[in-house]
């Protein structure tokens, strides 16, 4: 999961967007409603984090930009704004949840992790393909049964590729999703993340390789 964080505070957004990260999700952050809108016109994000209050365009100005670009990039709302009535216009406005400050960490990712759940067409909580099974929310996997140990990163791609339900998957499509903006686009990371996935998977290897186009989940 890919997600924009627009928060003019940077202490609290460089804090939010490390808790993220070791959830294995990756992020972007923007301190003002340009940089916001730069970043939503180039890169695909799953989820916009939006502070209602900010620095040029507004939260609720993004939001409107969101909806009517018609784009897939869900909107949360996380802002000090909590009366009933703040609340209400978010929705009005397309947000797809509303969290207040201040909040909890693990509210946000699990708030997060269920709105990813609903693109239009509704990922399960539990993803299972090829012998492996995923439950993103408890960062688990296993399989034939067995638990497999990943780091966040190799959790994250292995989601990616999941997701796809045997369809290729780019590299860039692998560092849109699985990484934030500051990688650099032609560094071997991917290749050197899905070679050691691939060992802590284990016999006989899933991830196929397609030579110039990218890879795939494939049953053994």
């Amino acid at each position: 999961m890919r997600v924009l964080l627009v928060e003019d505070e940077p202490y609290l957004a460089e804090s939010v967007r490390d808790g993220l990260r070791s959830e294995a999700i990756s992020a972007d952050i923007a301190l003002d409603g340009a940089a916001a809108l730069e970043l939503l016109a180039v890169n695909d994000y799953d989820i916009a984090v939006l502070d209602r209050d900010i620095p040029g365009p507004s939260g609720d100005d993004i939001a409107r930009s969101i909806v009517a670009s018609g784009c897939a990039t869900r909107i949360l709302m996380l802002t000090a704004a909590d009366r009933i009535g703040d609340k209400v216009s978010g929705f009005e406005l397309g947000a797809d949840d509303y969290l207040t400050k201040p909040f909890a960490m693990r509210e946000l990712v699990v708030r997060l992790r269920a709105i990813a759940r609903r693109p239009e067409a509704a990922a399960p909580p539990v993803l299972e393909f090829a012998g492996v099974r995923m439950d993103p929310f408890r960062r688990k996997v296993e399989r034939d049964e067995s638990e497999v140990s990943l780091t966040r990163k190799q959790f994250a791609v292995l989601q990616v590729l999941m997701e796809a339900e045997g369809g290729i998957v780019s590299a860039e499509q692998l560092l849109e999703k699985a990484w934030d903006e500051n990688i650099d686009a032609f560094t071997s990371v991917v290749r050197v993340t899905i070679s050691a996935l691939r060992k802590r998977l284990g016999e006989p290897e899933i991830i196929e390789t397609v030579p110039g186009v990218g890879y795939r989940v494939a049953p053994a």
